[in-house]
C-alpha cells in the first residue's frame, strides 16, 4: 500500500477527487484567456427570473384564425361591392345618360400621342377665330412643305406660351395645298398650365422628345420642332427675334437618322403677343413652371391677361434644306458636323426673320 507525503505532488498517472475536480479538459488546453469555449451561452439559474410560457394555442389549432385574418385584408384590398353587384346599380339608365353626356366632346378613339379627332373637330372654330380674325395670319412659301412624306419643320420660339405651333399647325391644315396636319412637339413646362397642357395635347400637340419624333417621322407625318426650347418663349423685350442657340442640333440627328428634310420657318408676331418685360423664378418654384412672367397685362388683369395681345402674324416658309441628300446616317455621331448644320439652319432662320421685319410696317396692322 503506497502511503502520500504531505505536500508531495502526485506521481505519474496518479488522481485525486481534487485533481479531477480542477483539472482542466486535455482536449482544450486552458491558453491563459477567462473563458470557457462554449461556456458564454450559459445563463446561470435565475439570472433572468422564471421563463415565460407560451399562451399561444398551438399552429395547427391557429389555422382558422389566419383565415379570417387573410379574409379581413382581402376585404379592405377588394371593392367594397363585388363586381356582379356593381354591374347591377339601382338607375342604370341614369349612370348610363350621365357616362354618355360627360363623354360628349370626346372620341372614342385616340391615338397613340393623345389627339382627340372629335375634340380637334370641335376646337376648330375657335383656332380659326385666332388664326383668321385675332392675329390675321399671312403665310408665304407654304408650298414649300411637300404634299406626301415626312418633313421636319424648324422655327424660332417665342410668345411665352406655344400659340406660334398652334398657328404653324393651323396654317398647314387650312392653307397648304394638300392640307397636311402637322404635330408641334411641345415643352414640358406647358404641361404644368392649368388646361393648357391638355389643351394642347387633344388637339395634336406632342411631348417633345426624340423618341415621339423618331415615331412620328417613321409614319411619315410633319412635325414642327423649336430648338430654342424655353431660352425661346423666356426671351424679354429687349432680345425679341434674336434667335437663341439651338440645344446640341438634336434637331438635325433626327432630321439625319429619319432621312427627312428639313423646311425653315420664321414667324413674326409672337414676340408682340405677349411681349415679357421681366421674369421671376423664385415664386415660380412651388408651381413647378420654369417662371413667372411680368406683361403689360400679367399678372395685372389676373387670368384675363394670359389673352395675347392683337399683333399681326407673318409665317415664311423657307426652301426645303435637304441634309439627307448629302449626308449619311452615320452623319449624325458627328457632334462636329452637327453642330455646324445647326448653326447653318439658325443662320438661315435668323436671316429670314430679319427680312420679314424689315418689310412690317406695323405691329398690329402688319
Amino acid at each position: 500500500m503506497a502511503h502520500k507525503t504531505p505536500g508531495a505532488p502526485p506521481t505519474e498517472g496518479a488522481s485525486t477527487p481534487e485533481a479531477e475536480d480542477t483539472a482542466p479538459d486535455a482536449a482544450t488546453p486552458y491558453d491563459g484567456d477567462d473563458f470557457f469555449l462554449g461556456g458564454e451561452a450559459a445563463v446561470p439559474p435565475g439570472e433572468y427570473g422564471p421563463p415565460i410560457v407560451s399562451v399561444l394555442p398551438p399552429l395547427s389549432e391557429r389555422s382558422g384564425e389566419f383565415r379570417e385574418l387573410e379574409r379581413r385584408v382581402q376585404a379592405r384590398v377588394s371593392p367594397v361591392f363585388p363586381i356582379e353587384h356593381r354591374r347591377r346599380l339601382p338607375m342604370a339608365f341614369l349612370w348610363k345618360r350621365y357616362r354618355r353626356y360627360a363623354m360628349r366632346n370626346r372620341s372614342a378613339r385616340v391615338d397613340d400621342f393623345g389627339r382627340d379627332p372629335v375634340y380637334a373637330a370641335r376646337i376648330e372654330a375657335l383656332l380659326d377665330l385666332l388664326y383668321s380674325r385675332w392675329f390675321r395670319v399671312e403665310t408665304r412659301g407654304i408650298e414649300n412643305v411637300p404634299d406626301t412624306g415626312r418633313a421636319l419643320l424648324v422655327g424660332n420660339h417665342s410668345g411665352m406660351l406655344p400659340y406660334d405651333g398652334v398657328m404653324v399647325m393651323y396654317a398647314m391644315h387650312s392653307d397648304h395645298p394638300a392640307r397636311r396636319d402637322v404635330r408641334p412637339l411641345v415643352e414640358d413646362f406647358v404641361f404644368h398650365f392649368p388646361y393648357v397642357g391638355t389643351f394642347i395635347n387633344r388637339i395634336g400637340g406632342v411631348r417633345a422628345c426624340q423618341s415621339n419624333a423618331e415615331r412620328l417621322l417613321g409614319r411619315d407625318e410633319v412635325i414642327v420642332v423649336f430648338p430654342e426650347g424655353l431660352k425661346g418663349v423666356g426671351k424679354l423685350w429687349r432680345q425679341r427675334y434674336q434667335l437663341q442657340r439651338f440645344g446640341r442640333g438634336g434637331f438635325v440627328k433626327l432630321a439625319l437618322r429619319a432621312r427627312a428634310p428639313i423646311v425653315p420657318v420664321a414667324i413674326i408676331g409672337a414676340e408682340e403677343a405677349h411681349p415679357i418685360l421681366a421674369k421671376f423664378t423664385w415664386p415660380a418654384a412651388p408651381t413647378g413652371l420654369p417662371y413667372l412672367p411680368l406683361t403689360p397685362t400679367f399678372p395685372l388683369l389676373g387670368p384675363l391677361g394670359l389673352l395675347p395681345l392683337p399683333a399681326k402674324w407673318f409665317i415664311h416658309f423657307g426652301e426645303p434644306i435637304d441634309l439627307p441628300g448629302t449626308y449619311g446616317p452615320d452623319a449624325a455621331d458627328d457632334r462636329i458636323l452637327v453642330n455646324k448644320l445647326a448653326d447653318t439652319v439658325r443662320s438661315r432662320i435668323q436671316d429670314m426673320v430679319d427680312q420679314a421685319r424689315t418689310q412690317r410696317r406695323s405691329i398690329v396692322f402688319g
